[in-house]
C-alpha cells in the first residue's frame, strides 16, 4: 500500500499553464535538434514543445509517447542538466536553456489527468507470448512496445508494486510511487498482464516460464547494495540506501535518527541524504574515501545535497560501526591521496550518529539465471546485442541495469524498447 509523505515537497514545481506557453515559445524549434540527439530516447523535443506553444497538450504527450512510453518519470527523473538541456543551443547564446524537463512534465501531466488513453495504434494479436522478468523502467518499456506490435506480454516481479527503481528507488522529493503506479496502470491498459510478489527462480522456476513463453526479456535490474565488511554493520539503525529510500516511500512508518551518516558519495547516496534531512534529521553527514574532485554524483546533486544541509567529510573510509544493540558512531580512518587512496595510519576517529546509511552500489543479479541458460557475462552484466537486446541464448533478451550496469531510468527505458523491437523481429521470422 502506498504511503506518501505529505512533509516532503516536490525538488522543482510544475509549470503553471501560462508558465509553460511562455517557457515553451523561448524555444528556438532548431532543426537539427542537439537536444533530441543528446536524449536516449530521441524524442522530438522541438516537435513536442511547438505544440505546447500551440495550445496542444494532447498532441504533445502523443510525441513524447511515441519515442518514450515512460515520459512522465523522465521528466521528473533525468539528469536533463547534462542530456537535452545540457546540449541545449541557448548556451550558445550564455542564454538559459529551456526548461525540457519540466515542459515534459507539464505535458504528461495533462496527459494523465486527461484520462490517459493511449494515442498510439495497436496492432492486431498476434500468437506468441513474451515473459518480461522484473517490473521496472526497462521491463515496462519492452512490455509497450510488444503490445503495440501486438504480442501477449506478461511482466513478472518479485515485490507487491510494479515500477521498479521508479516505484522504489528514486527520492520522494523527485518522484512519488504514487505517480510510478499511473505510468503502470497505463502500460496495463495496453493489455500487459502483471504477475506480483512472484520472484522468479525462487517462487517459479525459470524452467516453466521457458516452456510458457516463446521469449523471455531480463529487465531485473541491480541486486541488494554491497556490503562494509567491516565490524558493526549488523547494529540496528545500519541500513543500506535502497531499502531505506523503498522503505520511507511505500510505508508510513519509517524513522530517521537525529545524526546521520552516509557511506558513499553516488547519487544514491545524496537521495538518501537529502531524504534523512527532509525526514528530520539534524544533521547528516556524507562520508567518502576519495575527494570533492572525484565525486561520483551529477554536480547539480551535489550542489542540491549542500543546500539541504548535508556535510561531507573527504578521503573518510569506515573502520568500525560503534555501539552495543544499536549505533552510537562510526569509527572512520583518514585516507592519503593517490590511486587507490590508502589509510593513514593512526588517523582513525570517531563521528557520533544513531543512524548509518549504506549507499556504496549494487550487486549484479545474474547469479538467479543459473550456468545452464546460454547467457554470457561480462562484469556480471547479460551481454547483448547493442541493435536488439539479444543474448547470446536466441530466446533471451535483455535491458536496463543487468545490461549496462546501472544507469539512469531514461537508458533503461531506450534499452527496453529497442529490445522490444528486436523481440518482435525475431519473433516474426520463427
Amino acid at each position: 500500500m502506498l504511503a506518501h509523505v505529505p512533509h516532503i515537497a516536490d525538488l522543482k514545481q510544475p509549470f503553471a499553464p501560462q508558465e509553460a506557453a511562455i517557457e515553451a515559445n523561448r524555444c528556438l524549434f532548431c532543426f537539427d535538434a542537439p537536444c533530441m540527439l543528446a536524449c536516449p530516447t530521441h524524442i522530438d523535443v522541438p516537435r513536442f514543445i511547438k505544440k505546447i506553444a500551440t495550445g496542444n497538450l494532447k498532441g504533445s504527450a502523443a510525441t513524447i509517447l511515441e519515442a518514450n512510453v515512460l515520459g512522465l518519470s523522465c521528466s521528473r527523473v533525468c539528469p536533463v542538466d547534462v542530456l537535452c538541456e545540457g546540449a541545449c543551443v541557448m548556451h550558445r547564446y550564455n542564454r538559459q536553456p529551456i526548461e525540457i524537463g519540466k515542459l515534459q512534465r507539464h505535458a504528461m501531466e495533462r496527459f494523465y489527468d486527461s484520462g490517459a488513453i493511449m494515442p498510439l495504434p495497436v496492432s492486431p494479436a498476434r500468437t506468441q507470448r513474451v515473459a518480461c522478468i522484473g517490473a521496472g523502467p526497462a521491463s515496462l518499456a519492452c512490455a509497450a512496445e510488444l503490445r503495440r506490435q501486438g504480442y501477449a506480454v506478461t511482466i513478472f516481479d518479485a515485490r507487491p508494486l510494479a515500477g521498479g527503481l521508479n516505484t522504489y528507488g528514486v527520492a520522494e522529493y523527485k518522484f512519488r510511487p504514487s505517480d510510478s503506479q499511473r505510468e503502470v496502470e497505463f502500460i496495463r491498459s495496453l493489455g500487459v498482464e502483471f504477475r506480483t510478489c512472484q520472484a522468479v527462480g525462487a517462487d517459479l522456476p525459470l524452467e516453466k516460464i521457458e516452456k510458457e513463453f516463446d521469449a523471455i526479456f531480463l529487465g531485473v535490474g541491480l541486486g541488494p547494495t554491497e556490503k562494509l565488511n567491516i565490524p558493526g554493520e549488523e547494529l540496528e539503525g545500519v541500513v543500506d540506501a535502497v531499502t531505506f529510500i523503498a522503505a520511507y516511500k511505500t510505508s508510513a512508518e519509517v524513522s530517521v535518527g537525529r545524526n546521520v551518516v552516509v557511506i558513499g558519495a553516488g547519487n544514491t547516496a545524496i537521495d538518501a541524504a537529502v531524504a534523512s534531512k527532509l525526514l528530520g534529521a539534524e544533521q547528516v553527514t556524507i562520508a567518502y574515501r576519495r575527494t570533492e574532485a572525484d565525486l561520483p554524483a551529477f554536480d547539480f546533486e551535489y550542489e542540491h545535497a549542500k543546500k539541504a544541509g548535508v556535510r561531507f567529510l573527504w578521503r573518510a573510509l569506515p573502520a568500525r560501526i560503534e555501539g552495543l544493540d544499536r549505533v552510537t558512531g562510526i569509527e572512520l580512518m583518514r585516507m592519503q591521496a593517490g590511486s587507490p587512496p590508502q589509510p593513514v595510519p593512526g588517523s582513525n576517529f570517531i563521528v557520533e550518529c544513531d543512524s548509518v546509511i549504506v549507499a556504496l552500489g549494487q550487486t549484479k543479479l545474474a547469479r538467479m539465471l543459473g550456468p545452464d541458460c546460454g547467457i554470457q557475462f561480462s562484469a556480471g552484466c547479460v551481454v547483448v546485442n547493442s541493435a536488439t537486446g539479444q543474448s547470446a541464448n536466441p530466446r533471451y533478451f535483455a535491458g536496463g541495469d543487468c545490461v549496462n550496469g546501472g544507469r539512469e531510468v531514461v537508458d533503461a527505458a531506450a534499452e527496453g524498447k529497442r529490445a522490444g523491437l528486436g523481440i518482435g523481429a525475431w519473433l516474426t521470422c520463427l
